[in-house]
This record gives structure tokens, C-alpha cells and sequence, in this order.
């Protein structure tokens, strides 16, 4: 039976007003409409802090990193540094130095497949990924499979969205290098126990790459309770500035891949006949990084952690059990992905209407939301669908923006039902 709207009141765990007065961009309007961004998964919004900590750092600091000794270079330079320590205790690293600024996490998952795979990945190697992948944890591997000689074997899931644990045992062997699996799916929602996978990958002595990009934001993160080998995540999707991510690496792998790029500042010496490299985290960041960046990072950090990671996922879980029964209680649509563990997102597929439809009427009523196949095609063809409409939620939304979106999907469904 679905509940009904009041059994269904979220903790006031969270000051949602607060939080929300705290993002500039929720007062935009859109045409007569207020804006609802129910598009997290693809990008979380700004609170002011992070926004000015940018504008700070270009008005205050600007300067380049670790070859300048003078005042500016050197302010930036500890004020870097600074995010990378703040960075690794957000995730539990052990050592700040198996931490690496990448543009994102899909650059994270590039430099691991290159790297780790010049160095470990042979003729009639497999690497190891799920049917839940995002592009970016499939491409990557594919290009290296292609170059190394390697195959690719995939982890099949069931009509709900679930892994086949079974299967994944089944598929690892003595041919398997590595594992790239993401931890919540950016489609589906569905939470995946990569815990228990990672144990059973590590159980054969191989490592596993977690794909983090849709779990930073919504779930504690602890890499060294994880034993993940590997990790990476996008600061954009937990409120920080595009163009910058992390990888973490166990120091034992870092330290027997190559150099995923070569230029300066990853360099100890150079010669036209022999260049040496330094140490990490350095040799991984060729060229001058996206310093503003990595200094905002960790501002959203510290701005998201002072929320309370508890609060949050207690809100969160609340906020998405109302959608499903919001949405569930709408006759002719179909929530897609019904996995008992999910995060933040509902996907979801309207009969005879197309995703891109949806999300073109719901922009009329200020309503953000994605439409397509999310960068997950491989899983919409397991799914026999072209595609889904996904609503994804963050800290700042509400369940008056749900009734937003039960409201204008109702009207959706009347104008094509004619």
C-alpha cells in the first residue's frame, strides 16, 4: 500500500531553508516558474562560500604552484596543499600523497587504465566491469583492452537493477587484472556492495577501481575501510567547481605505474636522452593544475561536512522514499531500477511518451531534470529502453519540489492521453 503524504514527513535533520538560502542559483526563475534542479546527478549546484573562495583565490592568491618563491606562488602553493590534506581526510586516505588532482573522474579512470594498464595488462588479460557502467568506466578500458590485446567481460544484473554477486564470482579468474565497478549507479540509483566484491576480488590478489562520481555527495566515503585500490570522484557532483576530481591509488600501485602525462612540475630532472620523475603524488599532475579549483574543492567540503554526512543521507533517503511513492502512485508510469539499495535517483519511463518529450515539458514548468541514456547506453539496451527521464536530488531539494514534479507529470500524461 503507498503511504500516504503526511506519513511520509522527513527528519528535520537538515535546516533545508538555510541550506537552500545558501546556493544563489535556486532563486533563478524559469519563464513564470521557479526553478526546480532535480539534475544532481549530472551536476550539483554552488553554495556562495565555494563561489567566493573561486573569486578569492583569483582576486588574492593567483599565482602558480611549487616553482615560485616568492610571496603569491608560495601562499597558493600552501593553500593547495592545504585541499589535498582536507581532501584526503574526507575520504579516510592513509597518506595524503596516494591523493591526485585529475580534471574529473573520468580522468581519473583514463590514467588508471593507461598507466596501470602499460604496466600490468597483457595479451589475453580480462578486465572486469559491470552492465551498471557510466561511459566513462567503460571506454577507457575498452581503448586499453584494444591496445594491450586484453578482453572485456561484463557483470550481468537482474530486471531490477541488482549485480548478480553470484555471477562476479564466477567471472573472476586467474586472467583477471583489474575491476572497475561504480559504486552507485548514475541511471538507476541502484547501490551496489562493492564492499563484498572488493573482498572477493581481493581474495584473488586482484584490485578493484570504485567509481565514485555519483557516491561523494550522498554516502560516507572511507577508502580504507572500502580497501578499494583505487577511487576517484568529480568535485562538481559535491558542489565544488567543474574541471576538477581526485583519484586516490593505494601507494603500492601508484608507485609501479608510469607517468600518465609528461610536462612540468612532474619532473626531476630532464635531458635529451633521459628524463627521471618525481615521487608522488607529483608525478601523476604534468603542467599547472586547476588551482582555484582544488582551493574551492575543499571550501565544498568543508561547507558539505558541516551538514553533518548523517543528516544528510537520513534526509536523502527520506526525500527519494517520497518520490518513489509520489511517482508510484501515477498510472502510466514506470519507475525503472527498483533496487532495495539505492541513492538519490529515480529514473523512471512514461508510456508512448519519449524521455526528451518529458524533459522539454517539464522545462516549462521550471522543472530540471535529465533525459536520454545518461552516458549509460550499454544498460538502457539490458533495460530494452532508448532511454529514461531521471529526477536526482541533492541536500537542497524538497518534497514541495516532488509534488512539483507528481503535478506537471500528471499534466504530461493528460496531454498525451487526449
Amino acid at each position: 500500500m503507498v503511504e500516504s503524504k503526511t506519513q511520509l514527513a522527513c527528519p528535520a535533520s537538515l535546516d533545508i531553508e538555510r541550506v537552500r538560502r545558501d546556493f544563489p542559483i535556486l532563486r533563478t526563475r524559469v519563464g513564470n516558474a521557479p526553478l526546480v534542479y532535480l539534475d544532481n546527478a549530472a551536476t550539483t549546484q554552488k553554495p556562495q562560500v565555494v563561489i567566493e573562495a573561486l573569486e578569492r583565490f583569483y582576486a588574492e592568491q593567483n599565482a602558480n604552484i611549487h616553482r615560485g618563491i616568492h610571496y603569491l606562488s608560495e601562499r597558493a602553493s600552501d593553500a593547495y596543499e592545504n585541499a589535498r590534506r582536507r581532501i584526503a581526510d574526507f575520504i579516510n586516505a592513509p597518506r595524503e600523497r596516494e591523493v591526485i588532482f585529475v580534471r574529473g573522474a573520468t580522468e581519473g579512470i583514463n590514467l588508471v587504465a593507461q598507466s596501470f594498464g602499460r604496466k600490468f595488462v597483457h595479451q589475453g588479460d580480462e578486465i572486469l566491469i559491470s552492465t551498471l557502467e557510466h561511459h566513462a568506466n567503460i571506454v577507457p578500458w575498452q581503448m586499453m583492452a584494444e591496445e594491450r590485446g586484453a578482453g572485456i567481460r561484463v557483470i550481468p544484473m537482474d530486471d531490477r537493477g541488482v549485480l548478480d554477486f553470484e555471477a562476479f564470482e564466477n567471472l573472476l579468474s586467474e586472467r583477471t587484472r583489474i575491476i572497475g565497478l561504480t559504486y552507485i549507479s548514475n541511471a538507476l540509483g541502484t547501490v551496489n556492495p562493492v564492499v563484498d566484491m572488493i573482498a572477493a576480488a581481493h581474495a584473488r590478489d586482484i584490485p578493484v577501481l570504485i567509481d565514485g562520481a555519483q557516491a561523494a555527495s550522498h554516502v560516507a566515503v572511507d577508502v580504507e575501510e572500502l580497501d578499494c585500490d583505487f577511487f576517484v570522484f568529480s568535485g562538481h557532483k559535491v558542489f565544488g567547481p567543474t574541471g576538477i576530481g581526485i583519484l586516490y591509488g593505494k601507494e603500492k600501485w601508484l608507485n609501479e605505474m608510469p607517468p600518465y602525462q609528461g610536462g612540468g612540475d612532474m619532473i626531476r630532472s630532464v635531458s635529451f636522452t633521459k628524463t627521471l620523475y618525481r615521487e608522488i603524488p607529483e608525478k601523476f599532475e604534468a603542467g599547472t593544475p586547476h588551482i582555484g579549483g582544488v582551493i574551492a574543492l575543499a571550501e565544498a567540503i568543508d561547507y558539505f561536512d558541516g551538514l553533518g554526512r548523517g543528516a544528510v543521507e537520513a534526509y536523502e533517503a527520506c526525500l527519494v522514499s517520497y518520490a518513489l511513492n509520489r511517482l508510484g502512485e501515477i498510472d502510466g508510469l514506470r519507475v525503472v531500477g527498483t533496487a532495495p539499495q539505492r541513492a538519490s535517483v529515480v529514473s523512471f519511463w512514461i508510456n508512448d511518451v519519449h524521455p526528451h518529450d518529458i524533459g522539454t515539458f517539464l522545462d516549462n514548468d521550471g522543472i530540471a531534470i535529465r533525459a536520454g541514456h545518461h552516458c549509460a547506453q550499454p544498460l538502457m539496451n539490458r533495460l530494452g529502453l532508448p532511454g529514461t527521464a531521471r529526477a536526482s536530488f541533492s541536500i537542497y531539494n524538497t518534497r514541495e519540489e516532488v509534488d512539483q514534479l507528481e503535478l506537471s507529470l500528471r499534466k504530461i500524461i493528460r496531454f498525451f492521453n487526449r
